[in-house]
């Protein structure tokens, strides 16, 4: 990735800031937010933020590369208003992919999520089976399907990363979100200013955490590759939210207790564990994580005691 122009569509959000303030420097990058989710106060000075909808018909697509981020990225999201979820979801991906087939682009790295697995303690492959139990697992397995179809119609490499449980904290770009931020984020800002983080149920349930650089790394290496087909993107391992509260209070110096709250997710959707099998974009590409889950959160935790915790 030197030298190209490149659109990253909900470029002003957490992941898709991170990959336009990183792929900047040796590139022309265009992003386009509608600002429901993302901030251009995310994005370098160098990004051209463009505020428009991915369901807009004219968007920036004559480009060598598109990352489309754009989404209703959460369960919440989507069950609170689904025919927004859809339109965005999968009217907006392919009207995306379609504009920029026309405009000669040919290379589409996606988002997709890990949550069309379901509940998997072990690690997870991508030859397993997939499904959906919500709307927004639907609108995601739909994006991969039509990336299919883009693939054998117009020869199109689509390349679709089915992202576990991505994280940084509040000092990243999701200061703004709120509830819709990612968990160690939250967890994060109720212990270090002591406020006792809400876990649903026991806390025992489990995720694959993956730091948002590694995800960046990714993204940028499907684009290089060029491949067709969807991809686990995680750290191949999982962390209950208790774990993930006991560290941040080690590295915090704290000692706050968590507080258990019934879960408002119904059991039958909930996912409880999941646990990333990388091998084959590892093998593909030869990526794998490097900030592994301790490193991690204390970069998440330094900005809250910058004399305590030092990041090389």
């Amino acid at each position: 990735m030197q030298g190209k122009r490149v659109l990253i569509t909900g470029g002003a959000g957490f992941i898709g800031s991170s990959l336009a303030n990183h792929l900047v420097d040796r590139n022309e990058v265009l992003v386009v937010d509608d600002g429901s989710l993302g901030t251009p106060a995310n994005v370098s000075d160098s990004v051209s933020v463009i505020e428009r909808s991915v369901v807009d018909s004219t968007l920036p697509t004559d480009v060598d590369v598109v990352f489309h981020l754009a989404a209703l990225s959460s369960y919440a999201m989507h069950e609170a208003d689904p025919q927004r979820g859809v339109r965005v979801n999968v009217e907006g991906f392919v009207n995306t992919v379609e504009q920029a087939r026309r405009d000669g682009c040919d290379v589409i790295v996606y988002a997709s999520t890990s949550s069309v697995y379901g509940d998997r303690a072990e690690p997870t492959a991508e030859s397993l089976e997939v499904g959906a139990s919500t709307g927004y697992e639907a609108s995601k397995l739909s994006r991969e399907r039509y990336g299919e179809y883009f693939h054998d119609r117009y020869g199109m490499e689509l390349t679709g990363l089915r992202l576990f449980s991505v994280y940084q904290g509040y000092h990243g770009g999701e200061s703004h979100k709120d509830e819709y931020a990612n968990v160690i984020a939250q967890f994060a800002d109720d212990v270090a200013n002591g406020r006792s983080p809400e876990l649903y149920g026991t806390g025992e349930q489990t995720r694959d955490f993956v730091h948002v650089e590694d995800v960046v790394r990714a993204f940028e290496l499907a684009a290089d590759y060029r491949f067709n087909g969807v991809f686990n993107v995680g750290a191949g391992e999982r962390h209950s939210f208790n774990r993930i509260v006991e560290v941040l209070n080690e590295l915090l110096g704290r000692s706050v207790e968590p507080t258990y709250v019934e879960n408002p997710i119904p059991e039958h959707v909930y996912v409880h564990d999941t646990c990333a099998d990388c091998n084959a974009f590892r093998k593909a590409t030869g990526w794998s994580p490097e900030i592994d889950l301790e490193d991690g959160l204390r970069r998440v935790c330094a900005p809250y005691a910058p004399d305590r915790l030092e990041i090389a």
